[in-house]
């Protein structure tokens, strides 16, 4: 049986954590109006420290608000070799949260397509996306969240620039190519060392995943390394990029889509942008 000492009052240093969680949490839902009353949303719990601490957050906020949102976890079991819930299920079980697995072997048509060594990670992940969606939409959720933090929106931005040469990354709140679906990522503004920790003390059930090929694994790798090493000299270099995807200058950029050069004129300037002057010496 697991503890059940996590659920009660938290020790000093876990209700700290939980706190700074919890109001980053909240300020990412309010900043970006992620949750509303009457919401139906669905939680993905892939067994990972990230999910744990999502599902964890947005209970106590649940709680907090008198249920005025409804909250249900999806677990998609991709049959990965090792794979074993039930310490999470027991898990939801004990927090009396609302949840089912689904068992769908995404992991056999993985490894017949993709080369081994290849990465795995985007067909795996369209595989699952398509399995998130479907359940979603046959069972009435209006909005799907997932557990991407801080961190994880910063190496995909740098991961974008320097590996496919593009200025992306992932947005707190976005609307599925088809329309039908709403995708949230409370976790945004929580740092993964904080999530680490937090999921330590907590002791989650976590469930490894034995799938992500080699390329994308060293590419992160170095990301977070190279990030590592830039922030031991300027802390501040992680929340800066982070601003960054708040503060975006189409006029400071070469996107032939924002911008009309061959006739250019203050008439195709976006509105609700002012852009200061380039202070360049050309």
């Amino acid at each position: 049986m697991l503890s059940t000492e996590t659920i009660t009052t938290p020790a000093p240093v876990l209700a700290r954590l939980e706190k700074k969680l919890l109001h980053y949490t909240g300020k990412a839902i309010a900043d970006y109006h992620m949750i509303k009353t009457g919401d139906r949303v669905m939680l993905c719990l892939s067994g990972g420290k990230d999910s744990f601490t999502m599902v964890t957050l947005l209970h106590i906020l649940q709680k907090r608000t008198r249920h005025k949102f409804e909250l249900f976890v999806f677990v998609l079991d991709q049959s990965q070799p090792g794979w074993d819930d039930s310490a999470l299920r027991e898990w939801l079980d004990i927090r009396h949260i609302a949840y089912e697995v689904l068992k769908r072997d995404t992991y056999s048509i993985v490894k017949e397509k993709v080369p081994e060594g290849a990465t795995y990670c985007s067909l795996c992940s369209r595989l699952r996306r398509g399995n998130i969606y479907r359940y979603a939409k046959e069972n009435g959720f209006n909005k799907i969240a997932l557990g991407h933090h801080r961190d994880d929106l910063i190496n995909s931005l740098l991961m974008s620039l320097f590996y496919r040469g593009e200025v992306a990354s992932m947005p707190p709140k976005l609307q599925s190519d088809s329309k039908e679906h709403i995708v949230i990522r409370p976790l945004i503004y929580c740092q993964e060392k904080d999530i680490q920790s937090f999921a330590e003390k907590m002791a989650f059930p976590i469930i490894p995943c034995n799938l992500c090929g080699s390329q994308e694994n060293l590419m992160r790798k170095r990301i977070k390394r190279l990030l590592s090493e830039l922030a031991a000299e300027n802390p501040k270099i992680p929340s800066n990029l982070l601003h960054a995807l708040k503060s975006v200058r189409p006029s400071q950029l070469m996107d032939k889509e924002l911008w009309d050069f061959d006739n250019f004129s203050n008439i195709n300037r976006p509105s609700g942008h002012q852009e200061k002057e380039d202070q360049s010496d050309f």
